[in-house]
């Protein structure tokens, strides 16, 4: 099965600082890189570095068009990212010596984006083919019903998190991805336990603590994170998202396919950068056939 990614496209501005700046201060970063960025894009990356054929849906400005290459260098097909007038989305992310970030956004292209061109290029897919999709773009709804009804199955990575933009997708989705501090938001949001959600299944990251699969009238499958030296945890939900559906597109089961993104991010944490930091499927096998 192919994955379909409507995605964000940032260019990140990273800034690695000796500690997150305080109200009010000044601080000089010790390194300063520009590299590919946006939830879409990580997520795109991760899912083809993990082994999947991966579509992105999404759209960039002029001056991203060295980002949209990147993608296609790491095997994202980026047929279907518009080139608008105006800028690229960008982010300001900070990194602190512990690997703990703060980032700030400008959404630029990936909320000027054509509706048309995007419902077009979905009919491309086929039924069981998966949609992913994120918070960081314009037409979430009107995309993730349009895949629902093609016969996709939606997975939706609520992030960055707002309860009203779940609630409007949430009749499309077939499985939904948040962190604790989401779920925790979203369950007080509509007032309902993670188990009562109107979705069929529910991911749940906890970060050092590992992620949680809540399945319908099955039991809770958890996979703890894997010990190891962190460097940079900037993109690391979004490593695990994209290679949990890299491994559901190909055919793992949930436990299995749970197991294989704890991999996939431990070894992504590890690293600095964000997209430049996905492993490959044969490191994330390497490190699962070691007992990760």
């Amino acid at each position: 099965m192919q994955i379909w990614n409507f995605g964000s496209i940032n260019i990140d501005h990273v800034h690695r600082l000796d500690h997150l700046p305080y109200a009010g201060e000044t601080l000089a970063s010790r390194d300063y890189t520009v590299q590919l960025g946006g939830k879409g894009a990580n997520q795109s990356v991760a899912a083809a570095r993990a082994g999947a054929t991966v579509r992105h849906l999404g759209a960039i400005g002029a001056d991203g068009l060295d980002m949209r290459d990147v993608m296609t260098g790491y095997g994202v097909d980026c047929g279907g990212v518009q080139v608008l007038d105006g800028a690229t989305g960008h982010a300001i992310i900070m990194v602190d010596q512990s690997g703990e970030n703060a980032i700030v956004l400008h959404g630029g292209a990936n909320h000027a984006l054509a509706l048309d061109p995007l419902l077009t290029a979905l009919k491309g897919a086929g039924a069981g083919d998966f949609l992913l999709m994120q918070n960081e773009t314009a037409w979430q709804p009107e995309i993730a019903a349009a895949a629902a009804a093609a016969g996709m199955k939606v997975v939706y990575s609520a992030a960055p998190f707002s309860a009203d933009a779940v609630q409007a997708v949430l009749p499309f989705v077939s499985m939904l991805m948040m962190n604790d501090i989401e779920a925790q938001q979203l369950q007080d949001a509509l007032g309902v336990a993670i188990a009562d959600l109107p979705v069929e299944n529910v991911v749940v990251t906890h970060g050092a603590k590992g992620a949680s699969w809540h399945g319908k009238g099955r039991a809770e499958i958890f996979v703890p994170a894997l010990s190891v030296p962190v460097l940079d945890t900037t993109g690391a939900g979004d490593c695990f998202a994209g290679a949990l559906v890299a491994a559901l597109s190909d055919g793992k089961g949930p436990a299995d396919a749970m197991k294989f993104a704890a991999c996939a991010a431990a070894l992504q944490v590890s690293r600095a950068g964000a997209a430049s930091a996905m492993p490959s499927r044969a490191q994330i096998d390497a490190l699962a056939g070691e007992g990760g």
